[in-house]
């Protein structure tokens, strides 16, 4: 139907889905190169993204399932192709690109993952010098996780057959490249310390191309390296191939037949060098007893009469006798005047002596207070009786003795000292020296 024939209202959802799917059939798959920018991968496993150049920009999302695949990891303003069909989110109406794909612009996806990967784990000390664990001197179990149909097993064996043919080997097979070969190596290793019944392990396959070694790149087989209590031997590819795995592990060996060689001597260079070790040890024994025989004879010429030594010591043995006997009286005397003097110090400090001479300050303490006391007390009378004397003469009893009166108004009884005070029918309370009087004005002279 034309759209345009006849007039037709679309809602906005009806005017997206036709432009989605113009983009999705016109768009299936695109390649597109540009800076990224807004990196955001949230707990989901998807990955946001913004492409852009110098003029313009996309948004892209990488679902979870193709996140997963990627190699390497990408950072904002890294350069970048990516590969994908276009869409419409319907939400915000915005176009974008589902990416399916993703690779480094100018540099290989694995070979980016190798670097970013190798400068994490050095950051965190896994390649450090301290972590290397020294190879046993004569192994007698070795450990072997690599394919067991490969080219490396078979190196491994002859050489390890020809240098040393009664050594006990343990194969744990395991894939050694494509998926999931990273998980069972590092298992296989997981799975000897577990165990621990090799005295070490030879980790590694023959050569190939970076994508044939990089199981033994892979995060999961560089930490479980790491971790083993057994020392690892490297041994992937050829001398020119260098792995995640060849820089944890305790020593690299070029190649697998190289490992084979390191991690056990030849036996007739092992018997060669202990017959050269016995006839050494033999020579320095028959040194050491010819020496220690001279020392033999010239003590035995240096030894004198035992009877003189014997008296001689005797003699010292008197004399040190004397002088501990004296030494001891000494020592006697003096602690004793040390003791005495110390018993005397101790009657000086006694608390009895210290108890008497407080009762008899207390005693005295007492006497002197009652003494005091009583002084004290004749004092306060004699003061108590001048000042009775100078109170009664100025008692106001002896005035009213001589005929004189107080004189006080009613209600409030104020006493009256001017006529002026008084008008006629006043209530007035005449005090006199025995008893008191009302009485009434009747006339007020001034």
């Amino acid at each position: 139907m034309d759209l345009f024939s006849e007039k037709r209202i679309l809602t906005v959802s009806q005017l997206t889905a036709l432009v989605r799917g113009v983009l999705e059939e016109n768009f299936q798959q695109v390649w597109v190169e540009g800076e990224i920018s807004n990196l955001a991968q949230p707990s989901s496993g998807h990955c946001y993204f913004t492409l852009k150049d110098g003029t313009a920009q996309i948004r892209c999302v990488m679902f979870r399932g193709a996140a997963r695949m990627l190699r390497f990891r990408p950072q904002d303003g890294m350069g970048l192709i990516a590969r994908g069909r276009l869409s419409v989110y319907d939400q915000r109406g915005d176009y974008q690109l589902l990416v399916e794909y993703l690779e480094p612009k100018g540099v290989g996806a694995l070979q980016l993952a190798f670097q970013q990967l190798k400068e994490r784990l050095a950051r965190e000390g896994l390649f450090d010098e301290r972590h290397k664990k020294p190879l046993p001197l004569l192994p007698q179990r070795i450990g072997i996780v690599t394919s067991p149909t490969g080219a490396a097993i078979h190196d491994i064996l002859h050489v390890l057959n020809r240098r040393f043919a009664n050594l006990e080997i343990l194969l744990y097979p395991v894939k050694v490249q494509g998926e999931g070969a990273g998980g069972e190596i590092a298992a296989a290793i997981r799975e000897f310390n577990r165990h621990g019944q090799v005295d070490v392990l030879i980790v590694g396959r023959g050569g190939g191309s970076l994508e044939d070694l990089w199981a033994f790149n892979e995060e999961v087989v560089a930490r479980s390296i790491h971790a083993s209590k057994i020392p690892v031997i490297s041994a992937v590819g050829h001398e020119v191939d260098v792995t995640i795995a060849d820089l944890v592990a305790d020593l690299r060996a070029p190649t697998p037949s190289a490992a084979a060689e390191l991690v056990v001597g030849s036996k007739v260079e092992l018997e060669e060098r202990l017959i050269l070790l016995e006839h050494r040890l033999q020579q320095a024994m028959r040194h050491c007893f010819a020496d220690l025989r001279g020392r033999l004879t010239a003590s035995t010429r240096a030894l004198r009469d035992p009877t003189t030594l014997l008296g001689h010591a005797a003699q010292r043995v008197d004399d040190l006798a004397e002088r501990l006997a004296q030494a001891t009286r000494w020592g006697v005397a003096a602690r004793k005047e040390r003791l005495e003097r110390r018993i005397g110090q101790l009657r000086m400090a006694s608390p009895l002596l210290k108890v008497e001479r407080g009762r008899e300050l207390l005693i005295s303490c007492q006497a002197r207070n009652a003494a005091a006391l009583c002084r004290q007390l004749d004092r306060n009378r004699e003061r108590l009786a001048i000042a009775g004397s100078a109170l009664h003469a100025l008692s106001p009893l002896l005035t009213l003795g001589r005929g004189y009166a107080v004189v006080q108004k009613y209600p409030e009884l104020a006493v009256v000292k001017d006529a002026g005070q008084l008008a006629a029918g006043d209530r007035l309370n005449v005090i006199l020296q025995k008893g008191e009087v009302d009485c009434l004005v009747e006339k007020v002279k001034e």
